[in-house]
């Protein structure tokens, strides 16, 4: 009988469901070393939308808060969530870059790389997944759950045996919306144990409300390990209570062996953070609210909140009902991609333009064309000719691996910003984020870029709680 393991969220994307990714180094570092004693499997603390999200609103340098993680964080795994050959972005970045991301990743403090691809094809995964294991790290990849007709439950084996035989050294089901089901999960996870050799881990979110049955019928059938957040960053869009799912688990077969109390008194520091998120009006109410819709719509909470700023821009915002119903046909259009990163802004975008416009594909986003024409990757039904020519007219649609048409970037790279170059790092920075970088690197020559900094040098500062 499988004793499950618990990944905690709360530094990455607890924080990135909840608030935007807001939380600062500043707010980490003082109870890192408390994370450190509970026991946890891995602290996700990096990767997602944390790195744009330092550089663009914190004027944080990234990869100097996963050394300083690093330094504090002495026992625990630290883990990250990698787009594949998306990287952090929302393109396809060529070989090279992904291949030196990964290697400066692990050399600066990852232990484990979560790899997803938004349309589940493995060839997006092959490179990150042979970069994370030759520079010592451990590659889990990560299945995109969806549902449609085509994704079920021997879909999903069939593509874990891909993975795992692609070299995968765990197997995460990842549940961007919430929609896994409890008895869906007990299914899918009975499965995997039977035909995957290696670790299944289980990745919710508590959107539609169901999280906490999933995560405990995934645990009856033998899931090893879970992703929850402590109590002031979790439910809503985030993942089930840490603390919950410790006391729920306490004295079963399937005790996690973890300190309640530990856990409880560490939660008590983050929830002055909560209130001051709150107090700013980045923590809005609406995210922690259940939204049972999400079991028929499949639409993540973030994506829901960007469909609601664009109606808003455009003066439409009493068309929402109607956007919400064409996104599930302009996602069967396309060949039913997951509703996930950069698939669900252009599923949600494609259908703003087809209720504002009154006409289906009037205008389409040359994101959509791209993937149309097949640069995004593989869908997991063939698009309809019909809808073919309706996006890209009589254009050819590329079969073979996106990333093979791109030349290697990172000496080019290098030579465009030598001015600015502090550390290796930064040509990685700039490749994923060119404008947002550049402004940051700007920054970083200011005195008081360099006095914020110093206040966070973990070698001459103590963190009492």
């Amino acid at each position: 009988m499988t004793k499950p393991k618990i990944t905690e969220t709360i530094f990455r994307d607890a924080h990135q469901s909840l608030i935007a990714t807001r939380m600062r180094t500043d707010e980490m570092l003082p109870i890192a070393e408390r994370l450190d004693e509970v026991g946890f499997h891995s602290l996700e603390v990096w990767g997602g939308a944390t790195f744009d999200s330092s550089l663009r609103f914190l004027n944080e340098d990234p990869w100097e808060r996963l050394r300083k993680l690093r330094k504090v964080i002495k026992k625990t795994k630290l883990q990250m969530l990698l787009r594949g050959q998306n990287l952090l972005g929302y393109k396809n970045y060529p070989d090279d870059v992904v291949e030196e991301f990964i290697k400066k990743s692990i050399g600066n403090g990852i232990d484990i790389i979560r790899i997803f691809d938004a349309l589940n094809d493995v060839r997006n995964l092959r490179t990150s997944i042979e970069a994370t294991k030759k520079s010592g790290g451990h590659a889990q990849a990560a299945i995109s759950f969806t549902i449609s007709p085509v994704h079920d439950i021997e879909y999903y084996v069939k593509l874990s045996k891909e993975m795992e035989n692609m070299g995968a050294d765990s197997i995460c089901i990842k549940d961007m919306s919430g929609i896994l089901l409890p008895y869906t999960a007990y299914e899918l996870v009975s499965k995997l144990k039977k035909e995957i050799m290696v670790p299944i881990q289980l990745h919710s979110h508590f959107t539609s409300g169901v999280a906490n049955q999933t995560y405990m019928k995934g645990i009856e059938a033998g899931v090893d390990i879970v992703d929850t957040a402590l109590s002031p960053f979790s439910m809503g869009t985030s993942q089930p209570s840490t603390e919950s799912m410790i006391a729920a688990l306490k004295g079963s077969p399937y005790d996690t062996g973890l300190d309640l109390g530990l856990a409880a008194e560490i939660a008590d520091y983050f929830k002055p953070i909560r209130e001051k998120y709150i107090k700013e009006g980045i923590l809005n109410p609406k995210v922690l609210a259940v939204d049972s819709k999400t079991l028929i719509n499949q639409v993540p909470g973030g994506m829901l909140s960007n469909l609601v700023s664009q109606l808003e821009k455009q003066g439409s915002l009493d068309k929402f009902d109607e956007v919400l119903s064409e996104i599930p046909k302009v996602r069967e259009d396309l060949g039913f991609p997951p509703l996930v990163t950069p698939m669900s802004q252009m599923v949600g975008t494609q259908a703003v333009f087809n209720v504002v416009l009154g006409e289906r594909y009037k205008m389409v986003p040359s994101e959509v064309r791209n993937y149309v024409k097949g640069l995004y990757g593989k869908p997991a039904v063939p698009i309809s000719d019909d809808i073919k020519r309706k996006i890209i007219g009589d254009e050819e649609v590329y079969l073979g691996r996106p990333a093979d048409l791109l030349e290697p970037q990172l000496e080019k790279i290098k030579d465009e910003i030598k001015e600015y170059i502090e550390q290796d790092e930064d040509i990685l920075t700039y490749a994923s984020f060119p404008q947002v970088a550049i402004s940051f690197f700007q920054y970083r020559q200011t005195e008081k870029y360099k006095i914020d900094n110093s206040l966070l040098n973990v070698e001459e500062k103590t963190y009492p709680v």
